[in-house]
Formats: C-alpha cells, structure tokens, sequence
C-alpha cells in the first residue's frame, strides 16, 4: 500500500512513517506543510493519503484543503484525516466527496496501534472510518435541522453508529438489540432523511453524512 503522509511534527512523522512501513505500506513521501501536499499527492497519486489540519504555512487548514483539492483532480483518492481537531467546514466539504474511500481520526483517542492501521486499510479500501466523537460534533451542528430533528433518540444512536461506518450487526451488538430491531430503525431514518436505501454500507454511510454536512 503506497502512502503520502502529512505531518508537521517531526518527531510524530518519522514514528508515523515507521509504523505504516513496519505493517507492509510504502511511505512514498511524507512531507510538513500544505503545498507540497498537493504536490505529493497529484504527483505520486497513492493508494492513500494520510493528513493532519494544521499545517505550514498558515497552520488552520492547509492539510484539508490540500486533500479536498488532490481530491478535485484526482477523483476517489482516499484521504485519512489524522488531527486534534476537528475543522467542521472542510470536513463537511471532504465528506460530502462520496468518490473515494475517507475517515476523520483524532490523535489523541486512538489508543493503539491496530486501529490506526486498520483505519488505514479501511480507507485505502475505500471504505470509513470516523472517531464518533466527529460524528457527534457533526450531528450535534445539524440537530435543529428538521428532518434529523424527526428522529428519535434511538434512531440518532442508530445513525451515529451508522456514520461511524458499523455495519448492521456491529450497531446491534453495541446498543444491545437485534440486527432486525435495527433494519428497522435504518429504514426509519432513510425514510425521514429522504435518502435512498443501498446494500452498500459504505454508500450508505457517505449518503447520509452527506446529507448531514449539505
């Protein structure tokens, strides 16, 4: 798996680069600010592109918006967003882009080295993955929305879950119900959300974090 790595911090680079080597991926560059990024990124076209937010030269947004743009031109580049923060705007944007495989991490809660990689592999894959605390800060932004206002407490656990990239068993098993308890609820919130119902649980949960981010 060949990997673009974006990171200001020395120190947490060069581990970062040893980790993702150390399980089977290629490091093709890693670099320390947003224009060499979008550099990186258009030039190397990897299999993944793992980025922090805050990078030189203005250290707000640089490491996103250099994503969202290697996204423009080249469409499905899977990007892992790896920050402290969470930068709503640009996320929503970088959500919204259902053309490739994409996660939002935060460095400080992820609390081994498994999960990093398999978010990594997730992603690369074209699947999800999302801290559920970006989750909530993005649900928690839209809750007066009227139809995300339509859902129950239930139904907003179900889509949380949802947005997290769970597939239906992984969401029963965490609120302790029945896989059919929760169809259940996923028809309920397509309905409410006028979202079309798919197979595809990647697609499903790009559609409805879309939708949440429009």
């Amino acid at each position: 798996m060949r990997v673009v790595l974006a990171e200001d911090l020395a120190l947490l680079r060069d581990g970062l680069i040893r980790l993702l080597e150390a399980n089977d991926c290629e490091v093709v560059e890693a670099v320390d600010n947003g224009p060499s990024l979008l550099r990186a990124l258009t030039t190397h076209r990897p299999d993944i592109a793992v980025v922090d937010v805050r990078l030189p030269p203005s250290f707000t947004d640089e490491g996103l918006r250099a994503a969202i743009e290697a996204r423009r031109q080249v469409p499905g580049l899977p990007v892992l967003v790896l920050s402290q923060y969470v930068e709503q705007l640009y996320a929503r944007e970088l959500l919204a882009d259902r053309s490739g495989g994409v996660g939002y991490l935060l460095k400080d809660r992820v609390f081994n080295v498994r999960q990093f990689v398999d978010a990594v592999r997730q992603v690369a894959a074209g699947g999800t993955a999302m801290d559920p605390d970006v989750v909530a800060q993005l649900l928690t932004r839209h809750a007066g929305d009227k139809p995300l206002a339509t859902l129950t407490p239930r139904e907003r656990e179900v889509l949380e879950a949802m947005a997290e990239g769970r597939s239906n068993a992984a969401i029963a098993a965490k609120l302790v119900v029945t896989e059919k308890a929760v169809s259940k609820h996923t028809n309920n919130i397509f309905g409410k959300l006028g979202l079309p119902q798919s197979e595809d649980d990647n697609r499903r949960v790009l559609a409805v974090l879309a939708y949440l981010n429009g």
